[in-house]
């Protein structure tokens, strides 16, 4: 039986209850994480979070853990799900209080955390994608549970047959609905720069960082629409599915072959990486 937590207890989660005066389930209000375990230890977990912290601080939520307590937090459950591919999910909310929409002062967040398996990416995945319009709200750098409209956009990708919705805001390309862009033309790598309209992601980050050094060093740089339908490779990033290829948009092919030599470059050294913090 799954075990979570919850609100300073360990729990089996068919046992977990929240409020329904849970601000989180009353307004959205509240911030999630999302980390990726790999052979049993946590990826990336100091930038996790220090998102979460973030998102928390944006939002005026104080902070409920400190990081020591987080990661034997995470440790625990890790150990209770025993598979070598992980994604612990954490949501804090603001908590409980009666319903108004200025919330009082002095509240108690609420704290759930969960691990489940998570389903290693394939080597060299591909995935289709629709173009649409981003009409979410303008603060898309926080992480927060309020994600009706990436629900939406997904809906409308599922609908079209294909994986992923990227978006376009005033002519610029944003990000996916679940996910960061990354492009490919003449053999530059470009992605959008980090802004309030898209989420800084931890593997975009590393994708960025990793290559900082190298030929293939990333421009963070504004992708128009055209951009993006002229590029020779479209790739997506995020922490549960990683790299991604994007063979199709709108039905139209992404440049010659899918995954193209830069991605495959790429996707290597990522591997390397994961591969090298397994050791350590």
């Amino acid at each position: 039986m799954s075990l979570c937590y919850l609100n300073g207890e360990y729990l089996p989660l068919t046992e977990a209850k929240v409020s329904v005066l849970d601000r989180g389930f009353m307004f959205g209000d509240g911030v999630y994480e999302l980390i990726p375990i790999f052979g049993g230890r946590a990826f990336r977990l100091a930038q996790h979070l220090a998102r979460l912290e973030r998102s928390l601080a944006a939002i005026g939520i104080p902070q409920p853990l400190q990081p020591e307590a987080w990661a034997a937090l995470i440790a625990r459950l890790v150990a209770v799900e025993a598979t070598p591919s992980q994604s612990i999910y954490i949501q804090i909310t603001r908590g409980v209080a009666p319903r108004n929409h200025l919330p009082p002062t002095g509240l108690t967040p609420t704290v759930f955390a969960l691990a489940t398996p998570l389903t290693p990416v394939a080597p060299e995945t591909t995935v289709t994608a629709v173009l649409r319009e981003d009409f979410r709200w303008a603060r898309c750098d926080i992480k927060s549970i309020s994600l009706l409209a990436n629900v939406l956009l997904r809906q409308e990708a599922a609908a079209a047959g294909t994986y992923e919705a990227l978006l376009v805001r005033d002519g610029l390309i944003t990000e996916g609905a679940a996910s960061n862009v990354f492009v490919v033309t003449d053999g530059r790598i470009r992605t959008p720069p980090l802004s309030k309209h898209l989420l800084p992601g931890v593997t975009r980050d590393l994708i960025v960082e990793l290559l900082a050094a190298t030929s293939d060093a990333v421009l963070e740089v504004d992708i128009t629409r055209a951009d993006l339908l002229s590029a020779d490779e479209i790739w997506l990033t995020s922490s549960g599915r990683e790299l991604a290829a994007v063979s199709h948009v709108d039905g139209v092919p992404v440049g010659h072959v899918c995954p193209g030599p830069v991605y495959r470059r790429v996707a290597g050294r990522y591997a390397a990486f994961k591969a090298s913090v397994r050791v350590e």
